[in-house]
């Protein structure tokens, strides 16, 4: 039996034992917490290091890291440059920043140019039901069913409601299935 067992039974067995009980519950704990079990624990490093511990510098490493911090700004900037030189490294490449947007940068002119390049990089599309036959309305519903969360009133009331964009921010390829759908079904549409 252990000793919180013994405990518990001894101070319950008391009409007044709450307190009591908490009394003893804590002095058992902070005995049981001070008992040295025997498990090691393990010390964690304060730096952790994935290569494992280095060897100290040695003395030429060591005042060279000396000799290098004692350098002004401008003279410690042509270190990289000139030690890339002495061993024959490749300069490293720059970071292209095509793809982001920088705002505004020229006139008119590269207006012009970047809307070309968006127009011809378009990559989401809308799809757009221009017309259809009034005898093929019921098959364009079910057809519009299929490929959005519409129950058959909304299909309905969207298709009515024609010229009207169905389905937003497609790729090529899904809006293309879409049209040849609905172009199936007898209807008219086209992408955005």
């Amino acid at each position: 039996m252990s000793l919180s067992s013994i405990a518990r039974r001894l101070c319950c067995s008391r009409q007044s034992s709450t307190s009591r009980l908490s009394v003893v519950l804590a002095r058992l704990h902070s005995t049981e917490a001070a008992k040295d079990t025997g498990a090691k624990r393990y010390k964690y490093p304060e730096v952790y290091d994935p290569y494992g511990p280095m060897p100290p510098a040695s003395e030429k490493v060591v005042g060279l890291a000396d000799r290098i911090a004692a350098l002004p700004p401008e003279e410690i900037k042509q270190i990289a440059p000139a030690l890339l030189l002495r061993l024959n490294q490749p300069a490293p490449q720059a970071i292209s920043g095509q793809g982001f947007s920088m705002g505004s940068q020229g006139g008119a002119g590269a207006g012009a140019a970047k809307s070309e390049e968006k127009k011809a990089e378009k990559l989401v599309f809308d799809v757009k039901l221009e017309k259809f036959e009034a005898a093929a309305k019921i098959k364009i519903i079910k057809e519009i069913r299929t490929f959005t969360d519409l129950g058959l009133k909304d299909a309905k009331e969207l298709v009515e409601k024609a010229p009207v964009i169905l389905k937003q921010s497609l790729t090529k390829e899904e809006a293309e299935a879409i049209i040849a759908k609905i172009k199936a079904a007898g209807g008219v549409a086209v992408m955005e």
